[in-house]
């Protein structure tokens, strides 16, 4: 089979393509034939070296993927040949909070992803997606999807009353307008670019702002709520946009830290007197993973997939995704 391989301490021109042993599985485990994967911003921090996680020094990139499954190991007995189904990110976060030992199960960063045409489970760290799903579609789901999922549902649920921002319009940010918006939340959205925001409204964005024309965007989130602030962020900028994000935010309310692309540093005061609580959000477990699940099958979404690439184009994928002209995910085919 193929599959893709890294060398620690290069760049995306290293990655190679090349042929291995197609897997078998073992007592209690299955092997999945790989149909799709998507691209998060944590594998440009994985190819550069600077994933804040143990990493191999070669490693199968790629943590998102959907397959069907074609072989079945000795003592599975809940899943079947043909059924479809995701890998879950953190191999072994089933359940319950996350113990500091599942960072070590990170597939496509501290263990091999999901850029290959074949790969082994355990039987019981996949999970099964909605039936009205493409491939492409479902593969955007175990980190984008479930970290959104995490951040709304975490210790206090998303409800029809809240008022929701969403920095930026990445696959993160638009599967929590999505997910807000099921809910029946307001939803405000920033972006650089009017295009992409138009994008949004079409999705159920009830206000955006542009932050490049309107620098002071948090005055701007305060006007859309009448002063009162928003009740939950998807802090997808990091320490460049946190400030602001508290500034947004209502006493009381809840900043979900999921993003490092934009550095910066924030005063701890600043946390103080806004009175808002700072959690971060890393992904979520196979429990979560099965809800967010439900929750689409019920709701009927459908992933944002703004430009999907062959299999053999996965270094231009990731350029692409590096330059932050998408709209949504990126995602490849796997033949």
């Amino acid at each position: 089979m193929k599959a893709y391989q890294y060398r620690m301490g290069g760049s995306i021109d290293d990655l190679q393509l090349v042929d291995v042993d197609t897997p078998r599985p073992g007592p209690h485990q299955v092997l999945v034939r790989m149909r799709a994967a998507s691209l998060n911003f944590r594998d440009l921090l994985v190819l550069g070296g600077k994933y804040p996680r143990a990493q191999q020094d070669t490693i199968v990139p790629l943590s998102d993927g959907a397959g069907e499954i074609e072989e079945l190991g000795d003592g599975v007995t809940e899943l079947a040949v043909g059924d479809r189904v995701l890998p879950i990110f953190f191999q072994s976060w089933l359940r319950g909070g996350m113990a500091p030992a599942d960072s070590a199960s990170a597939l496509g960063g501290s263990i091999d992803g999901v850029a290959a045409q074949y790969r082994v489970f355990d039987a019981e760290r996949v999970v099964r997606f909605a039936p009205h799903l493409s491939f492409i579609e479902a593969s955007t789901l175990p980190c984008a999807g479930l970290t959104a999922w995490n951040g709304l549902h975490g210790p206090v649920a998303v409800s029809a009353a809240d008022t929701v921002l969403t920095l930026g319009t990445g696959g993160v940010s638009i599967f929590a307008l999505q997910l807000a918006r099921a809910s029946g939340a307001r939803v405000i959205v920033t972006s650089s670019s009017d295009t992409k925001l138009k994008l949004a409204q079409t999705l159920g964005a009830n206000s955006v702002i542009n932050y490049r024309t309107n620098p002071e965007w948090d005055a701007a989130v305060r006007a859309a709520t009448e002063g009162r602030g928003v009740d939950q962020v998807i802090e997808t900028g990091g320490g460049g946009t946190m400030l602001r994000s508290i500034a947004s935010t209502r006493r009381g309310g809840w900043i979900h830290v999921i993003g490092l692309i934009a550095p910066g540093q924030i005063d701890p005061l600043h946390i103080l007197l806004g009175g808002v609580t700072l959690r971060g959000t890393e992904v979520g477990s196979r429990e979560m993973l099965k809800a967010l699940n439900r929750a689409v099958d019920q709701s009927r979404i459908r992933p944002v997939v703004g430009r999907v690439f062959n299999f053999t184009e996965l270094p231009a994928a990731l350029r692409y995704m590096q330059s932050g002209e998408h709209f949504g995910k990126v995602a490849i085919t796997i033949e």
